[in-house]
């Protein structure tokens, strides 16, 4: 007696193994919280594209009415702003508030001390992140695991039981004899101290492939031109992603630049602007909030656009 196979089997048969492979691969890399067969029956057919509508709505107005009400608020006559906070325009516009809070508020001057201070952040964390997962992840010396440890402890330390003995350090710091209170390196320093983001760096690294990294190595490659060459080129995704914190982190901080940037003159936007806000008209001081918070947007989306997006991990390889 013959028993017929069904056609569907006897395709699979005749398909490679490598062929099954990459066609399991595919399917799994596409597959979200719904499967295929999800997706056939007619409630998810129906529900989840509306579901999926109504959250991202949800999403994009939670994040950008307040923007939007502040951008609408910065050039509104302040009478106007008391009376009818919600009105969605101005029966009047304030133009000269922008004006107002960049010339006679001097918000500028704060604006350039605040990229001043999260520049300098941002160069040492980066610095600090990629050296260090590079020595960790890359080299892999023997002690690596146990440094990686005493990393991953420090996450478990609260910050504000650091801030007496990081004051009295930069108050004093060893070798250099003199202070570095009101000084922009009081607040770079202490920044490149970011565990999460030499453990994040790590992670990313230990997912690239080790065999170019021999090949390179074959080929003759020092250690700073197996780092600077290789692994930097392939890290494009998680460059824009430490980016990302350090500059909003550095942006957003408060207490720390108040402690240890006392001269106004070089203090930032996040420590100078709840000084003046009891003595600025509330147009005005609204219009220094708009400034102050659409930067770091726009960092945002540039950084986005430029290393995120980039094709990821496997189109950083392939580059």
């Amino acid at each position: 007696m013959t028993t017929s196979i069904p056609a569907q089997l006897r395709q699979d048969a005749a398909i490679s193994p490598r062929s099954r492979r990459r066609r399991r691969a595919a399917e799994e890399g596409d597959r979200g919280i719904l499967s295929t067969a999800d997706w056939r029956t007619t409630g998810v057919r129906v529900f989840a594209p509306i579901v999926n509508v109504l959250l991202g709505v949800s999403l994009v107005l939670a994040g950008l009415l307040p923007l939007l009400w502040l951008m609408k608020s910065a050039v509104t006559p302040t009478q106007e702003t008391l009376t009818n906070p919600l009105a969605i325009f101005p029966q009047e516009w304030a133009w000269s508030n922008i004006a107002k809070a960049w010339n006679d508020v001097h918000i500028g001057d704060f604006f350039f001390n605040t990229i001043a201070m999260a520049a300098g952040s941002w160069a040492v964390q980066l610095l600090v992140a990629t050296t260090g997962g590079f020595a960790l992840a890359v080299l892999r010396p023997k002690y690596g695991k146990i440094v990686s440890a005493f990393v991953l402890a420090t996450l478990f330390i609260p910050s504000v039981v650091l801030l007496v003995p990081l004051y009295l350090t930069v108050l004093n710091p060893p070798l250099i004899g003199h202070s570095l209170i009101n000084t922009f390196w009081a607040v770079w320093l202490p920044a490149g101290a970011s565990a999460f983001n030499v453990l994040l760096v790590i992670r990313f690294f230990e997912s690239l492939p080790r065999e170019i990294f021999e090949a390179a190595r074959t080929d003759g490659a020092g250690t700073f031109r197996l780092f600077w060459s290789v692994v930097l080129p392939m890290s494009k995704p998680i460059l824009g992603v430490v980016s990302i914190l350090a500059i909003n982190a550095s942006w957003a901080d408060f207490l720390w630049p108040n402690l240890v940037l006392k001269d106004i003159g070089i203090q930032p936007l996040s420590v100078r602007l709840p000084q003046i806000a009891a003595s600025t008209d509330l147009g005005v001081y609204l219009a220094a909030l708009m400034i102050a918070t659409l930067i770091p947007v726009v960092i945002f989306l540039v950084f986005q656009r430029a290393f995120l997006n980039s094709g990821g991990i496997g189109g950083a390889v392939k580059g």
